[in-house]
């Protein structure tokens, strides 16, 4: 499977360090956390699109987007698990109807994207044994929080680059 090109928003600190809270909370219950992904761009994000292979006319198109979208507030809301046997566990967003309707409108224009709609959520663990998923919502806690989502950047795994657009 090739490696997915990503745009993806941003939260500013205050919302980085809302996400990194959690993560914190489910290491310290000895949980898998998004803190253990040694990757050197992984901070909290929303992933808008995943595909193959983006153009200059998709990086154009999604520019426009946060130019005109951003800074959004956006409430992390639900726990939810995404996947079969290992789960990966996120915070489902409340996102203006806006946002909602212009990530549609680019995923349509993009090739190959990756899963159909659009989930806006920010992930806190990934292949969690559905076994441990009670005790993270523990740990997790069910408080609401606000995030205020300020820019836009794509991720090229091919060449290692992140660019802000």
């Amino acid at each position: 499977m090739p490696r997915m090109h990503a745009l993806e928003l941003l939260p500013d600190d205050a919302g980085c360090d809302v996400v990194r809270r959690d993560w914190q909370a489910l290491r310290d219950a000895g949980l898998p956390s998004q803190l253990d992904h040694r990757g050197t761009t992984n901070s909290p994000h929303v992933t808008v699109l995943a595909a193959p292979a983006l153009g200059a006319d998709d990086e154009q198109r999604a520019a426009e987007l946060a130019t005109k979208l951003l800074p959004v507030q956006v409430r992390a809301s639900g726990i939810a698990l995404l996947g079969g046997r290992r789960v990966s566990v996120v915070r489902v967003l409340d996102v203006p109807d806006e946002l909602v309707c212009a990530v549609l409108e680019l995923r349509s224009q993009v090739l190959d994207v990756q899963h159909l709609g659009w989930l806006p959520h920010v992930t806190l663990a990934r292949r969690m044994d559905r076994a441990d998923v009670g005790r993270a919502v523990a740990a997790l806690g069910h408080e609401d929080a606000v995030l205020t989502l300020t820019s836009l950047r794509r991720w090229d795994p091919g060449a290692g680059i992140v660019t802000t657009l």
